[in-house]
């Protein structure tokens, strides 16, 4: 089994866990390198891939992912969540003004207000109306759906063998990561956990952790590292939830503020790595 294992966002159910690797592993290496560890090898990353779960069925026309609109977005978790996005948008990027008490209430008229100024925002300019709403439902399902959660989950699981030192998972996949090892706490040998851009410590997502919100994941170290942008990452530090164990870091990562690559290239993310294998 691998020395590292790493676990995946949210957009990628079009993707395998070979195509991730070929970003992945030179961009980790170049930042183990950066830190001064030591070389990375393609054996040392095994990718725990759980993307085609969110995958819409095909047919042989299919063209994709379903063309969602601002009047697909779910009234209750989805609509929370991109508004909590906003509210993290106005408060880094000067073009992006504030919600207004109006707009607070999860309605559709919120939904579509929000959704327009997100796509005008520097933070999800690239994406699309349809992926952005695809990327809010991925979020939902993985934290609502009993099923699609549990295999997700075992997939990590699965994936952390008796020689796995750490565990560097991005966005989502943050989520799935520390859950997978709080089930395995007993028998893992992980030594560090690397959380990049996590969205864990928002309320909406710490409160439907499970088996229960602030577990401590079993690991001696834990590591996350969050870029100032980073919308997705709106509570940079979560010491105040999992406690004054998990060391926070500050990136930058310029534009592209949730990209994995320039998380992955981060000395700060070098660092953490080479701890867990050294």
């Amino acid at each position: 089994m691998a020395r590292i294992v790493g676990v995946h966002g949210v957009g990628k159910q079009r993707l395998g866990g070979n195509t991730l690797l070929k970003d992945w592993q030179p961009a980790l290496a170049d930042g183990v390198e950066r830190a001064g560890g030591p070389r990375l090898t393609a054996a040392d990353l095994h990718m725990a891939f759980y993307g085609d779960l969110f995958r819409p069925p095909g047919n042989t026309l299919s063209i994709g992912d379903p063309m969602f609109t601002a009047d697909d977005v779910d009234p209750a978790f989805e609509a929370e969540l991109l508004l909590e996005w906003w509210e993290a948008c106005a408060r880094t990027d000067p073009a992006v003004p504030p919600p207004g008490a109006d707009t607070l209430a999860r309605s559709p008229r919120a939904v579509q207000t929000a959704l327009r100024v997100l796509q005008n925002s520097r933070f999800f300019a690239q994406l699309s109306l349809r992926a952005l709403v695809f990327d809010l439902k991925q979020m939902r399902s993985y934290l609502t759906d009993p099923a699609l959660r549990s295999e997700a989950r075992s997939r990590v699981e699965g994936a952390i063998g008796p020689d796995t030192r750490v565990v560097i998972a991005h966005s989502l996949g943050s989520v799935v990561a520390y859950e997978a090892l709080c089930a395995r706490a007993a028998d893992h040998q992980v030594q560090v956990l690397v959380t990049l851009g996590s969205p864990l410590g928002m309320r909406m997502v710490f409160d439907r952790l499970r088996p229960e919100p602030g577990r401590w994941p079993g690991v001696p170290r834990w590591t996350n590292i969050a870029d100032e942008g980073d919308v997705v990452a709106a509570v940079k530090d979560l010491s105040p939830r999992f406690g004054t164990g998990v060391a926070g870091k500050v990136v930058h990562n310029g534009s592209h503020a949730h990209d994995v690559t320039l998380y992955l290239t981060a000395r700060e993310t070098g660092e953490a790595v080479t701890e867990g294998l050294a």
